[in-house]
């Protein structure tokens, strides 16, 4: 029996809409702003343990990881890192926050649409 068989699920993101602590709440209310679009799971005995739990989530703003892929390339990033705090201005945060503002969600959901409207095709 594979270690892998037995192991407790870790806590997990929800789906969703998030800001990441760098967004800047006077912008544009997509700046900073992403989807988690699932978790993904390294299958190789051979990774590092924090590497295991990979989060998938997309940029809604024109960053780097859309403007080369549009889609077809997510972002990852280490489970333990995605959940973890940081600190920022001598502050204590989330390193992403789930957005639960109906107002901003719409928004949101309309920005995503386009997008990555390519994607439903």
């Amino acid at each position: 029996m594979n270690h892998k068989d037995t192991e407790t699920l870790p806590q997990l993101p929800d789906l969703g809409f998030y800001y990441h602590y760098k967004h800047d709440p006077m912008g544009s209310v997509n700046n900073y702003a992403y989807e988690v679009i699932g978790i993904g799971y390294h299958t190789e005995d051979d990774c590092r343990p924090i590497d295991q739990y990979m989060v998938q989530y997309r940029p809604l703003y024109d960053a780097f990881v859309y403007r080369i892929g549009k889609g077809r390339i997510n972002d990852a990033r280490p489970l333990s890192m995605f959940m973890e705090h940081v600190t920022r201005d001598g502050k204590i945060t989330p390193r992403f926050q789930k957005i639960i503002d109906p107002r901003i969600l719409e928004e949101l959901r309309i920005i995503r649409n386009e997008m990555y409207s390519d994607l439903a095709k």
